[in-house]
């Protein structure tokens, strides 16, 4: 299993079930999918089960990794969608649409105006509200106006008064004269409505409940009482959004096992457009490391200040504004704290996801240890070194030695060795040199013994390490083999004294940590024979300059790093670091008249 699958594996476990927006991404971090869903978990799990159509499996085929924003409710992840898509654009978006334009409500340009649901928005014919996410959500939103406000309904004006008329719904402009101003009220009011602007029509509609209510005509009370749910519902303004357009950063945090998150919403033109999730290990008072993030969040990160900034209740606003210079508040009621409380959450939906996350990735690495003792017979070994050797024909010999404890990598017992006692390109003696003083000082220092030995080879290899711990040191410890294939990947897993096969299931576990164990302690091993052959280059040629000692050469090699470094200096560069004025002009012509004969 990749990597990136097993991490899409464990943060599908922990979603939260809640409504919220999440947001696909690709290889390069890019989004390329933005949705909404009343339960994240059962939504965003859905993608990775079960049978697709062509163009979602070809968007589930590129999704490396997700984000999801928690919200309150349905609504506000609907709104919250179209808001992100519009700042995104994500390309899936478009591409699983068929290719359409999201759709408008439109109230038409005419003597007697409509109210439709269009994808296509044509100037000067008339006034559009929108872009909705989709269109059940444009439909639905027009079916409630068709049933509170009398637009005309017809397309084509018939010669006599329709259903609509004797229902309420229209105002039979047919047959009957409608004066402008009246269309006019009833244009401001859908303006009003559908941009959260009013209350008038919850208002009028409670009034006709009331008087419904007081004639005993309780069936046409109650469908007031539920057109008046149905307003409410849609009229709800999300808290993604505010009723202004001062341009607003939200604050919120929470703290747990040592860890603080805190989250920011960044709100323009009243629109949640980002946000910001910092993961911070707590070494201090938590408000104290809140007062200093922030600071640091417009200071050395260079964040542009908002018109305000928004912060959760018990902080110090006027220690706040010693280290950021914009206007603090510290809401406490209404949807400004209502959004507060949303970063909080998140915040704390963030840590809990972090911990459960960490616990499935640890009961993950105990089983595949398990795995392992199982499959070689063995303890369960919770302590794992790997050994690799690097060299180039024999020169700058080196080998490296990795620590795996409970299943990860203790980087803590990484060990690297400069080969002392071999000369030429000899594997096994290289290795046998390492194991012997990597041992030795084990038993000498009273250190932890591995459970099992991983090295990077086969039976020769094995042979030769089991050699050096049981005849020299008297060690029992099982030593295992990596055997690769002809791509270089991990394919076997070898023990016993025939180098067997032990057979593990490629998609397994046990066989994943073992490609981990592999790749780590190759690619420990590689980097550090790159810098010694840097460093062996470095000294080769300064060893060849009259004046230049052992002391003064670790110093070049120390401030400089490398040959092409000190050849790009001047010679006061040089003399800084306390090079004499004559011996300093030495190097610098001698390795250019070496780059001048080697070219």
């Amino acid at each position: 299993m990749e990597e990136y699958e097993v991490r899409i594996k464990h943060k599908l476990a922990v979603l939260p079930m809640e409504p919220g927006c999440y947001l696909m991404k690709d290889r390069q971090n890019e989004i390329i999918y933005v949705g909404k869903a009343k339960n994240l978990r059962n939504r965003v799990r859905s993608y990775f089960t079960g049978a697709h159509d062509e163009k979602t499996t070809r968007l589930v085929a590129e999704i490396r990794d997700f984000e999801f924003i928690v919200t309150s409710t349905e609504i506000e992840s609907l709104l919250l969608e179209l808001t992100l898509i519009k700042k995104h654009y994500p390309r899936y978006n478009i591409l699983l649409k068929d290719d359409k334009s999201y759709p408008f409500i439109k109230i038409t340009k005419e003597k007697h105006p409509r109210l439709f649901v269009t994808r296509q928005v044509k100037k000067n014919t008339g006034k559009y509200f929108g872009p909705y996410p989709n269109a059940y959500a444009a439909q639905e939103t027009k079916k409630l106006l068709d049933r509170i406000i009398p637009f005309r309904k017809c397309n084509k004006m018939p010669d006599r008064l329709c259903l609509y008329y004797h229902i309420g719904q229209c105002l039979g402009p047919c047959v009957y004269d409608v004066e402008e101003r009246e269309y006019q009220e009833m244009i401001q009011t859908v303006s009003q409505f559908l941009n959260g602007e009013d209350t008038t029509i919850v208002e009028d509609l409670k009034v006709k409940m009331a008087e419904a209510s007081e004639a005993l005509n309780f069936e046409q009370a109650k469908e007031y009482r539920d057109l008046i749910s149905h307003v409410e519902s849609l009229m709800f303004k999300q808290k993604m959004m505010t009723a202004d357009m001062t341009v607003r950063d939200i604050f919120g945090y929470s703290v747990d096992k040592g860890w603080m998150c805190v989250q920011v919403f960044f709100i323009r033109q009243g629109n949640l457009i980002e946000r910001n999730v910092t993961m911070i290990p707590l070494m201090e008072d938590p408000k104290d490391a809140f007062y200093n993030f922030i600071g640091q969040f417009y200071q050395l990160d260079q964040h542009i200040l908002p018109g305000e900034v928004h912060i959760q209740p018990g902080l110090d606003i006027d220690v706040i504004r010693s280290v950021v210079d914009t206007k603090i508040v510290q809401p406490v009621r209404g949807k400004k704290r209502e959004m507060v409380d949303l970063a909080v959450k998140n915040a704390d939906i963030a840590l809990s996801s972090k911990f459960e996350i960490i616990k499935r990735d640890e009961s993950r690495t105990i089983k595949a240890i398990e795995e392992i003792g199982e499959a070689m017979s063995i303890p369960t070994p919770i302590r794992i070194e790997a050994f690799d050797n690097s060299n180039i024909q024999g020169v700058d010999s080196v080998s490296a030695m990795i620590s795996f404890v409970d299943g990860k990598p203790s980087k803590k017992d990484y060990r690297k060795y400069k080969i002392k006692t071999v000369s030429g390109p000899d594997d096994y003696k290289s290795m046998a040199e390492v194991v012997r003083r990597r041992y030795t000082r084990v038993l000498r220092e009273q250190l932890p013994l591995p459970d099992l030995i991983i090295v990077d080879g086969g039976k020769g290899h094995m042979n030769i390490v089991t050699s050096v711990l049981q005849d020299e040191l008297g060690l029992d410890i099982p030593v295992a083999g990596l055997k690769k294939n002809a791509k270089h990947q991990t394919a076997e897993l070898l023990y016993g004294d025939n180098a067997d096969i032990i057979p593990l299931d490629k998609k397994s576990q046990a066989f994943y940590l073992l490609q981990r164990i592999q790749d780590e302690v190759h690619r420990f091993a590689i980097t550090f024979h790159r810098q010694t052959r840097q460093k062996t280059g470095l000294q080769s040629q300064l060893d060849t300059i009259p004046g230049i000692g052992p002391k003064r050469k670790q110093q070049l090699i120390k401030h400089f790093g490398s040959t092409k470094r000190i050849k790009e200096a001047k010679q006061e560069d040089l003399t800084a670091i306390g090079i004499p004025k004559g011996t300093a002009t030495l190097i610098l012509e001698t390795l250019n008249e070496q780059t001048e004969k080697q070219s």
